[in-house]
């Protein structure tokens, strides 16, 4: 039996979204954008050194628990951007909302999870100093991923 492949990272997520002008306009009320590109009824959104995909044409009801989760440089700047346009923040211990469509967003802070980007990506990105935090440091130590 050959060796199976191992998932490395995520390449994009698409979104169905019901009008992809409204959703640049929702999510640029609440976050820097950076459009890649447009296709047909797509809009490809730079996150890092990854992107989104927006896809014009969702049908089914809000998700539940089915979710995206976004890493940002700042949760709390997040928040209140979510407060200021106006989005319902959802009840629980994070930072979870919905988009008019009803795609579920969790927002977590870069500082605070595993997921990590090299000081090339930080820089190009303009985010050096970016530091985690001692959780998300012990988290890395343990699986050998820290750098420190």
């Amino acid at each position: 039996m050959s060796p199976r492949p191992r998932l490395v990272g995520v390449n994009h997520v698409a979104l169905e979204v019901g009008n992809v002008d409204e959703a640049l306009a929702f999510y640029g009320s609440i976050f820097e954008l950076t459009l890649r590109g447009r296709a047909g009824r797509m809009a490809f959104v730079d996150m890092g050194d990854q992107f989104i995909a927006l896809g014009e044409g969702r049908t089914q009801p809000p998700d539940g628990q089915r979710h995206l989760g976004l890493v940002v440089d700042d949760k709390e700047a997040t928040r209140r951007a979510l407060e200021e346009a106006g989005v319902e923040i959802l009840p629980g211990r994070g930072l979870d909302f919905r988009d008019p469509w009803g795609n579920r967003i969790q927002v977590v802070d870069y500082r605070d999870v595993q997921f990590s980007k090299t000081e090339s990506v930080l820089r190009g990105l303009g985010l050096e100093g970016l530091e985690k935090s001692e959780r998300a440091l012990a988290e890395l130590r343990e699986k050998g991923l820290a750098l420190d």
